[in-house]
């Protein structure tokens, strides 16, 4: 058995959890592999709306194992209050619930140093979530980092204090103010909330699982092109949001990765600061932001809209591999009179390009654009693809020519239920 890879291909809110979630019931584990409690992943499903942040959404099906990666990381505080929000639909996910030992652990004082250093930079911002995911990937790196497993050292209290201490030195060389007392009393306690779970080595949880010929699905956060090494950096996260993540971020070979399913909106969005070559201002881009209901489900800030980006799609699809494209919120372009789509970037010496420049942080891209026609509403329980509107198969069958991918899913609203298959096989 190999490991299947679901990922975003955008600036992340492609909606990759409501695909775990309606594909989960086809493996055995689901296993977030990076990111932190930035990420989140809403489901809709028997008229309810769930947002997780670091638990992967798989956990709402009870025959499921679900594991908390070695590449994620984690804050126990709202680990906690997860918990909790799950406690009201009657699951129990200390039952299938799995968490890495190497997973690392996010301080409080992590999150007040992501305050203090957005705070410091002005009006550079790159558009932090605040949740202290920054700092802490910065210690895992700078080897001072605490990790799940840790919590069970009966030093554990000391090794906090050493490594706060040095955080401490930076917030006051920074004048930030702040009350560590308070937090440390309800990190503590989360602590010991979380030290009656399955902590685990999570290398060889999968390797034992793939061993004894279960499947696995590996669930990515944020998008392609918010990648530490590939996005538009500096204004990205701090982990690897590709494929090859999923191999670091879970403890697996490279050779045992199988499907890439890449994950896309009809049209683009992306949240804080960094270059938006199809960003649309004004009414148009309000009008897709309302329709789209495009608000952080972790931040509640609002998105930036704009239209499909091929260059930066193709660009994604290139450095992930992927083999299946998911396409969302279908339903969102019914609203609008014409479609466009970036076709290529006029680059500012006037010369064309289908690629992403380097110095797209510093130059002004105008996107070529292709238009489209719209089309009917598709929420009206519309559930195969002959179905659908010709004008919508027109705007698919583009896409998979230029993309040289298939795309197999649809989704045409954000209930489960609201999802057009196109290839069988995926629902196994």
């Amino acid at each position: 058995m190999k490991v299947d890879v679901l990922l975003g291909l955008q600036w992340g809110d492609e909606g990759k959890g409501k695909i775990v979630d309606y594909l989960a019931p086809g493996y055995d584990v689901v296993a977030r592999f990076q990111g932190g409690p930035n990420a989140g992943h809403t489901l809709e499903f028997d008229g309810i709306k769930h947002v997780l942040h670091q638990i992967p959404s798989g956990i709402f099906r009870k025959d499921i194992k679900n594991l908390i990666g070695n590449g994620v990381v984690l804050d126990v505080v709202v680990f906690k209050k997860e918990i909790a929000d799950l406690a009201k639909y009657n699951l129990q996910p200390r039952d299938n619930l799995y968490i890495s030992k190497r997973t690392q652990l996010i301080l409080p004082t992590h999150r007040l140093l992501d305050a203090a250093y957005e705070h410091s930079k002005g009006d550079k911002k790159i558009g932090s979530t605040l949740r202290g995911i920054g700092p802490t990937y910065q210690d895992k790196i700078a080897r001072l980092g605490l990790r799940v497993g840790d919590i069970t050292d009966p030093l554990f209290a000391k090794k906090y204090k050493k490594l706060t201490s040095k955080h401490e030195e930076i917030l006051k060389s920074l004048d930030f103010e702040y009350n560590l007392e308070e937090l440390n009393e309800e990190y503590f306690d989360a602590i010991n909330f979380i030290s009656d779970f399955n902590l685990v080595n999570g290398e060889y949880f999968i390797s034992n699982e793939l061993k004894k010929g279960k499947s696995v699905i590996a669930e990515g956060a944020q998008g392609s092109l918010l990648d530490i090494d590939f996005g538009s950096y500096p204004f990205v996260t701090s982990s690897n949001t590709t494929a090859a993540g999923a191999a670091t971020g879970l403890g697996i070979a490279p050779s045992m990765i199988g499907d890439v399913f890449g994950i896309f909106k009809a049209y683009c969005t992306r949240v804080g600061s960094g270059p938006f070559p199809t960003e649309l201002q004004g009414d148009t881009g309000e009008k897709l932001r309302q329709e789209g209901r495009e608000f952080g489900a972790t931040t509640g800030r609002p998105r930036r809209c704009g239209w499909l980006d091929l260059p930066a799609l193709k660009y994604a699809i290139m450095i992930n591999g992927v083999t299946k494209l998911f396409m969302m919120k279908a339903d969102v372009l019914s609203s609008m009179e014409k479609i466009n789509v970036c076709t290529k970037y006029k680059m500012p010496d006037g010369s064309i390009t289908e690629e992403i420049p380097f110095e797209i942080n510093d130059i002004e891209l105008v996107p070529e654009l292709k238009e489209f026609d719209s089309w009917t509403d598709i929420r009206s329980g519309i559930s195969d693809y002959t179905s659908l509107p010709e004008s919508l198969k027109h705007y698919v069958a583009y896409l998979e020519k230029e993309l040289n991918v298939p795309i197999e899913i649809i989704s045409t609203g954000p209930d489960r239920s609201e999802t057009i298959i196109r290839s069988k096989e995926l629902v196994k």
